[in-house]
């Protein structure tokens, strides 16, 4: 007959370890981002100073969707300051960095009911994970766990919510977010789009510029006019091979938007004229038609 053991590890409490502390903690989840089921994350800094505002215990980031993670800990139960100075590092970092998206999280070892309710009126308007920690000991070993108790709000496409868009105008992007010279890039893309589509029209709104067919929005391509450029965002599946083309092309790829699943191109009137066939082509893969490109040199 087997015999079997069971291991029955003692739940500990850092806060009140004399070896197994902050500064040790920091340093597990720094050296294994992963840790914490965040996905797999990388180190950008430890103990970040922030300007009159102390030091931020870890920033992480999404290489994949230039997503980047504040995440605060505290040993013990959460507390108002806690909650505060984590939002406030977020709001810090998300304002000197804002070419990257920012998520504020929250780590401790107990997170009461109460502040799960005074953090979940942030959700959605501050996209903020708490995730609790729970540290056990067997022998000499221990162990960690990551519970995620409060998910970031996850928004959805911004087809989903068209109907509560904020509409604006073509004078809105050419003089406040973009200028005439990147709006017009839109509207030679609308032609390139139309080719493969027919009657699709600009639809504007506070924070892009959409397309609608017909009065009803379809967003699988969106432009963001600014000041200096003009993006593209395409929804397609991920594929090395695709950005590979794109990027063999000298077309400028700025990332993949894993959350919408959609790339983002920077675009330009030469880059619509040059690669006319290709980019038609990524509309027609985007709405599920046949492929029809042409081979380019």
């Amino acid at each position: 007959m087997t015999k079997i053991n069971l291991i029955q590890p003692e739940k500990v409490s850092l806060k009140d370890h004399p070896v197994l502390t902050e500064a040790w903690l920091q340093d597990i989840i720094a050296k294994t981002p992963e840790i914490i089921g965040l996905g797999d994350l990388i180190l950008k800094d430890k103990e970040r100073k922030q300007i009159r505002a102390g030091r931020l215990d870890i920033l992480l980031q999404d290489p994949e969707i230039n997503k980047r993670y504040e995440v605060e800990i505290q040993l013990g139960k959460t507390d108002e300051s806690h909650i505060i100075r984590t939002i406030e590092y977020w709001d810090i970092e998300r304002k000197r960095y804002p070419q990257y998206e920012h998520c504020a999280v929250i780590i401790a070892e107990e997170i009461t009911s109460r502040f799960l309710n005074v953090i979940g009126l942030f959700n959605g308007n501050i996209p903020l994970i708490a995730i609790q920690l729970t540290a056990y000991k067997n022998g000499n070993d221990y162990f960690l766990t990551f519970n995620k108790v409060l998910d970031e709000m996850t928004l959805g496409l911004v087809d989903d919510d068209e109907e509560i868009s904020e509409p604006t105008d073509r004078n809105y992007w050419e003089t406040q977010k973009g200028t005439p010279k990147t709006v017009k890039v839109v509207d030679e893309a609308l032609d390139l789009i139309t080719e493969v589509i027919p009657g699709y029209q600009l639809k504007y709104n506070k924070f892009y510029i959409g397309l609608a067919q017909n009065g009803r929005a379809d967003n699988f391509v969106l432009f963001r006019a600014k000041k200096n450029f003009t993006r593209m965002e395409i929804r397609l599946d991920k594929s090395e091979e695709l950005e590979n083309k794109i990027e063999s092309l000298g077309i400028d790829l700025m990332d993949y938007d894993k959350r919408y699943g959609k790339y983002r191109i920077k675009i330009s009137s030469n880059d619509l004229k040059k690669h006319r066939d290709f980019i038609k082509d990524l509309v027609r893969q985007s709405k599920g038609l046949p492929n029809e490109m042409k081979n380019e040199e």
